[in-house]
């Protein structure tokens, strides 16, 4: 893959975005209600200052990938970091140096944001990402993740 271009998503990506987001739910088996995404995405990819970081992987016109990341504040580190929310390729865009590629540029963002360290999480039986991001030289944490429903109307 020599034609692809790592950059910031623009609003004319949004539509293939919520398709790689339906991709990545699918992948990780999870569930995705397409319904509504695009125009909430929209707003906070221009929203200023910047709620949402998303780096996008093209090439031509297609999104072969995309990596999501938010500033936030960790009370233990009292500092903050960059929360990368997701990062998927494609499958034909998997293991050409593309999540490398993201990962460099989101390490370059958490230090223009004067962000301490970058954190994610993945599921734990995708053991390919596990692989990726120990190369990647990252510690891991077991912890589990819980959610629970705000009872806010979208």
């Amino acid at each position: 893959m020599t034609d692809v271009l790592l950059r910031k998503a623009v609003p004319a990506d949004i539509g293939q975005l919520v398709e790689l987001c339906q991709l990545h739910a699918q992948y990780e088996g999870a569930t995705y209600d397409p319904m509504g995404k695009a125009d909430k995405l929209a707003q906070v990819l221009v929203a200023d200052p910047a709620v949402l970081h998303c780096l996008v992987a093209v090439s031509g016109s297609t999104l072969l990938g995309y990596a999501t990341a938010t500033k936030e504040f960790s009370t233990w580190d009292a500092d903050y970091y960059l929360h990368m929310d997701c990062l998927y390729l494609r499958a034909e865009a998997r293991g050409v140096g593309l999540g490398t590629q993201f990962i460099n540029q989101l390490k370059a963002l958490a230090r223009q944001l004067n962000c301490s360290h970058l954190q994610w999480q993945t599921p734990a039986n995708n053991d390919k990402a596990i692989a990726f991001y120990h190369q990647q030289q990252a510690r891991s944490k077991d912890k589990k993740r819980f959610y629970l429903d705000a009872g806010v109307e979208e």
